[in-house]
Parts: structure tokens; C-alpha cells; sequence
């Protein structure tokens, strides 16, 4: 109408199958049939011009989760237009920083995405939700934990900034070493080599009698590809000298000394059986 067509001009392109009634006010032009694209973009059209996806909609629009509550919008303004068909968030704060267009569509920025689902997620679903934001760079998880400073009050921050702590820090040598070793004693090892130069690398911990390395890596998530070329050196120069290399988190170091203590015990067995025999 803005354009200038009547309400009869409008009917009779409906009538003759050049536009086809969606919802109130959104049409498609030439022919009914939508994609997944077009069903999100009528979902925020029908519920006015603040509207935008959020939560599990954007996640799936991001291609980083899915959506499992049926389509769900955020509306900029005090009195949101409802669809009883629609999940329908009414966020007047909402800053415009954080809203953006992708493929054309209004949604969430990936840092409000991720901190919408956080809210409503369990500590896996959530891990991997960050973890294919980093793998689709949209975002690297230090990156994401300065930006979750301007999200302070919003109920996601908390676990969100719980997961990256867990697993983005870094431990000292010495706090590493002082968790370590007696995880290491545990599972029956004897005290290790530590800081050693092996085939050309220098080793976190090394047991020389058994031809096993242990590495410790301060990042779970993001690494650079020249950071992961070197890892792929150094994994295939320790295995052409016949050595066995284990490679834990600082993370699991310090929260899953379980998982850490586990797998030394298994690996230090089979070790241990393959030199008896």
C-alpha cells in the first residue's frame, strides 16, 4: 500500500496467484511454497517491524544449534504483536549492537544468541553450541568471554562464562605440576621428566622407561592454524620415534582429574603389558 496499491489491487493479485497470504500483511510473491529462510522471514515479518529471531531460531539461522521449541522471536517494543503459533519475547532493552541481518534475515547477533541459549541449555548442549561457533569462526571463545562483560545482567552469563573459565584458563608450572604429578602417582607412575627436549619439542611431563609424553594444552577450543600445524609436528615426530603421547586440557587437569586419571591408568597398563611381553 505504501507503494500505492489499492486493497483492490491487492486482492485481485491475490485472486490471479501473483501474491499469496502468509500471515497478516506478508505475502509471497508467484508462488506459495517457501524454504526454511522464507518461513523465519514471515515469522518476524507478521510480528511487526521491531522483530527479529532469538534463542533456538537464531541458533539454527547461525547454523551452530537447533531449534526445538518452534519458531522463536524477539520484539523491540513494549506491546508485541503475538501469533499463537510463534514463541514471542517481548525485549525493549534489547540493544541495537546486538541485533544484525544474515542471509537477510533480522536476528541475534552470535554473542546475544549464546547467551539466550545458555539460559535455557545444559552444560553439553551448550559446549557444543560454543564450540561450532568457534569451528564456523563466528567467534573464538576468549573473544566471547570479553564480550559477555556487556551482557552482565542477563540470566545466560553465568553458565556461558562458567563453561569458558573452565575451559579457556590457563594453569601456572607450578600450580600444573603441583595437580598433576599426584593424579600421575595415582594411577602408578613413577615422578616424570619434566621441561624435557624430545625429537626436537620441548615435553610437559615425559617417563622415559615407559616412551610416554604427556602435554598439557592451555586452550580447549581455539587454536591458530600455525599453533596446530606445530601440534601435528610434534604428535608425528613422538610417534615415528615410537613413543606414546597423551595430551590433556588444563581444564581436565583441574575439573576432571577422574577422567585425567582414567586414561593414565589404562594407557600405563597396556604400556606396561607390551614391554613384558
Amino acid at each position: 500500500m505504501a507503494l500505492g496499491l489499492s486493497p483492490d489491487a491487492i486482492d485481485h493479485r491475490i485472486a490471479t496467484g501473483r501474491l499469496h497470504p502468509l500471515a497478516r500483511g506478508v505475502y509471497a510473491v508467484g508462488r506459495p511454497e517457501l524454504t526454511r529462510h522464507g518461513h523465519w522471514m514471515v515469522a518476524t515479518l507478521s510480528c511487526g517491524s521491531d522483530a527479529l529471531l532469538s534463542h533456538g531460531s537464531a541458533a539454527a539461522l547461525w547454523r551452530i544449534g537447533s531449534e526445538h521449541r518452534g519458531f522463536e522471536i524477539s520484539v523491540r517494543s513494549a506491546s508485541p504483536r503475538r501469533r499463537p503459533d510463534l514463541r514471542v519475547y517481548r525485549r525493549p532493552t534489547l540493544a541495537e549492537c546486538d541485533v544484525v541481518r544474515r542471509d537477510g534475515i533480522p536476528t541475534t547477533g552470535i554473542v546475544q544468541t549464546l547467551v539466550d541459549q545458555a539460559a535455557n541449555l545444559a552444560a553439553g548442549p551448550l559446549e557444543r553450541l560454543v564450540n561450532e561457533a568457534d569451528r564456523l569462526d563466528l567467534i573464538d571463545p576468549p573473544t566471547l568471554r570479553a564480550e559477555l562483560e556487556t551482557h552482565r545482567c542477563e540470566p545466560g552469563v553465568r553458565p556461558l562464562r562458567a563453561l569458558l573459565d573452565r575451559r579457556t584458563f590457563r594453569l601456572t608450572r607450578s600450580e600444573l605440576e603441583r595437580i598433576f604429578l599426584p593424579i600421575a602417582a595415582r594411577a602408578g607412575l613413577s615422578v616424570p621428566l619434566t621441561k624435557q627436549w624430545i625429537n626436537g619439542f620441548e615435553v610437559d611431563f615425559f617417563w622415559p622407561g615407559l616412551g610416554l609424553v604427556v602435554e598439557t594444552d592451555g586452550l580447549r577450543y581455539h587454536r591458530t592454524p600455525a599453533e596446530q600445524a606445530r601440534d601435528r609436528l610434534r604428535d608425528q615426530a613422538h610417534t615415528a620415534a615410537g613413543l606414546t603421547q597423551l595430551r590433556f586440557t588444563h581444564g581436565q587437569v583441574r575439573y576432571e582429574p577422574e577422567h585425567v586419571l582414567k586414561t593414565l591408568r589404562a594407557v600405563t597398563h597396556r604400556l606396561e603389558g607390551e614391554q613384558a611381553a
